[in-house]
C-alpha cells in the first residue's frame, strides 16, 4: 500500500511537471492572488471622504471601519480556509473564497449605507482569505528546497509592488468615476484571477494525501499554541506590532490629506513608506543570517520604540504639528524596523510548531489579529486632527512587543542576544 500511494504520489507530481502553467506565469497568478488583499485595502485609501459624503456619515474616523472590518472577515477566513484545503484540495476553496469576495464586492457597489457597505468589506476579507493561505500551500505542494525560495522571492517582490500603486489606482479611478468604481475594478481584477486560476492552474494535492474535513486539528493547534510558552508570547508580539501598523493604514488618508493637505501627492507619500518596509523585508533574507532572527527583530522594535517614543515628546512639547518632511522623516525609519520584525517574529512563533506548520500559522494568524484588530480601532479612533496618537501607538505598542520578546527570551531556551551564530541553527 506505501509503494502503491508512492507511485501515485510520483505520478502526480510527474504530471504538474507536464502541465501548462510556466513559472513566469505561476508566479505572476500567485502575486495577483496573493496581491489582492493589499489592493482591496490600499486602493480605497483616497476615497474615504468620498464614502463618508455618500453615505451620510458624521464621524470621520467612522470610515476607518472599511479598513478594520475588511481584516476582520480576513482573520475569521485564515481558520477556515486551511482546513478546508487539506481535505478538499488546493482548488477548490479558493474557487469558494473568490466567489465569496466577489458577492461582497457587489455589496459594496451597490451599497447605500455604511453598515451595508462594512457587511460588503466583511465579506470580502474572508472571501479574500483563501488565495492568500492557500497559495502558500500550493506553492509548497509544487516545489521544494531552493525552487520553493526562489518562488516565494519572486512572488514577494511582485507582491510588494501593489501597496506603492494601489493608492494611485483607487484616486485615478475616483477622479474619473467616483467611489464605487473603485469596487468594479476589484470586481475585475478577481474575476480575472479566478478565470485565470480555473483555466491555468490545475490541482496540487492528490485525493490519497487529503484529510477528513474536520475542525479538531485547528483547536489541537490553538491548544498545542496556548501551551507553548515561545509560539502564545511571539503570537502575541505579532498582534501587538501589528496593531498601529492597521492604525496607520486606516488613518493615513486622513493624516496625509487631513492634517497635510497632501491631496493629490497622498499616493507618491504612501508609495515611500510601502517602499521602506518592503525593502526591510527583502533585505531581511540576508539580514537574518548574520544576527539571526530574535537578535533583529528585538533591535528592531527597540529602534522603533525609542524613535517613536521620542517624537513623541517632540509632538507634546516644541513640535506639536511636524512639517510633512519632519513626519516622514519618522516613517520612513519606523516602517523599515517594521520591515524587520513582521517576518522574523512570524518565524519565532512558527519555530516549535514545524509538525503543525500549515494549520499552525492559519491558528497564529487568527490568534494575532483578535489582538491587533480591536487595538488598532482604539488608536485609530483616537485621531484628533494630529499625527500624536498614532505615533504614540507606534512608541507604546513597540515598548509591550520588546518587553514580551525580553521576558520569552529569559524563560526559554533562546540564546543570548550577543550569540548570533548560534541563533543562525533556529
Amino acid at each position: 500500500m506505501i509503494l502503491n500511494k508512492t507511485n501515485a504520489a510520483s505520478t502526480f507530481a510527474k504530471k504538474h511537471l507536464e502541465e501548462k502553467t510556466g513559472l513566469t506565469e505561476f508566479v505572476l497568478l500567485a502575486a495577483l492572488l496573493q496581491s489582492l488583499v493589499a489592493l482591496s485595502i490600499d486602493a480605497m485609501l483616497p476615497a474615504f471622504p468620498k464614502i463618508g459624503q455618500d453615505l451620510g456619515v458624521t464621524d470621520a474616523n467612522d470610515v476607518q471601519l472599511v479598513v478594520m472590518v475588511m481584516f476582520m472577515g480576513f482573520a475569521l477566513g485564515q481558520i477556515v480556509y486551511g482546513p478546508l484545503s487539506d481535505s478538499l484540495g488546493r482548488k477548490l476553496p479558493i474557487f469558494i473564497g473568490l466567489v465569496i469576495y466577489l458577492f461582497g464586492s457587489l455589496i459594496c457597489i451597490f451599497s447605500e449605507s455604511l453598515t451595508m457597505l462594512l457587511n460588503g468589506r466583511f465579506l470580502q476579507g474572508f472571501g479574500i482569505a483563501a488565495p492568500r493561505i492557500v497559495m502558500n500551500a500550493i506553492i509548497r505542494d509544487k516545489f521544494e528546497g531552493r525552487s520553493m525560495a526562489r518562488v516565494l522571492s519572486f512572488v514577494m517582490a511582485v507582491f510588494i509592488l501593489v501597496p506603492t500603486i494601489a493608492p494611485a489606482i483607487g484616486q485615478g479611478i475616483l477622479w474619473l468615476s467616483g467611489w464605487r468604481a473603485i469596487f468594479v475594478m476589484f470586481l475585475l481584477s478577481a474575476s480575472t484571477a479566478l478565470l485565470w486560476f480555473a483555466l491555468r492552474l490545475r490541482e496540487t494535492l492528490p485525493a490519497e494525501k487529503r484529510v477528513p474535513l474536520s475542525f479538531r486539528h485547528p483547536m489541537a493547534a490553538l491548544v498545542e499554541i496556548m501551551r507553548t510558552r515561545t509560539a502564545l508570547c511571539y503570537t502575541i508580539c505579532i498582534g501587538l506590532v501589528f496593531s498601529p501598523f492597521i492604525a496607520y493604514l486606516s488613518t493615513a488618508q486622513q493624516v496625509f490629506v487631513g492634517v497635510y493637505g497632501q491631496v493629490e501627492l497622498f499616493p507618491a507619500y504612501f508609495a515611500i513608506v510601502a517602499l521602506s518596509i518592503g525593502t526591510a523585508s527583502l533585505l531581511n533574507s540576508r539580514l537574518v543570517l548574520t544576527f539571526g532572527m530574535y537578535s533583529l527583530a528585538f533591535w528592531s522594535i527597540c529602534v522603533l520604540t525609542v524613535l517613536s517614543l521620542g517624537f513623541t515628546v517632540l509632538l507634546q512639547t516644541i513640535l506639536p504639528k511636524p512639517p510633512l518632511w519632519g513626519f516622514m522623516v519618522f516613517l520612513i525609519p519606523a516602517f523599515f524596523c517594521l520591515g524587520l520584525v513582521f517576518g522574523n517574529l512570524n518565524a519565532l512563533a512558527m519555530q516549535p510548531l514545524g509538525h503543525i506548520a500549515g494549520v499552525g500559522a492559519s491558528v497564529i494568524g487568527f490568534l494575532s489579529m483578535l489582538i491587533s484588530i480591536p487595538a488598532g480601532i482604539v488608536i485609530g479612533r483616537a485621531f484628533d486632527g494630529t499625527v500624536v496618537p498614532l505615533v504614540t501607538g507606534f512608541g507604546v505598542f513597540g515598548f509591550l512587543v520588546g518587553a514580551v520578546m525580553h521576558w520569552t527570551k529569559r524563560k526559554s531556551s533562546i540564546p543570548s542576544l550577543f550569540t548570533p551564530v548560534q541563533e543562525k541553527r533556529d
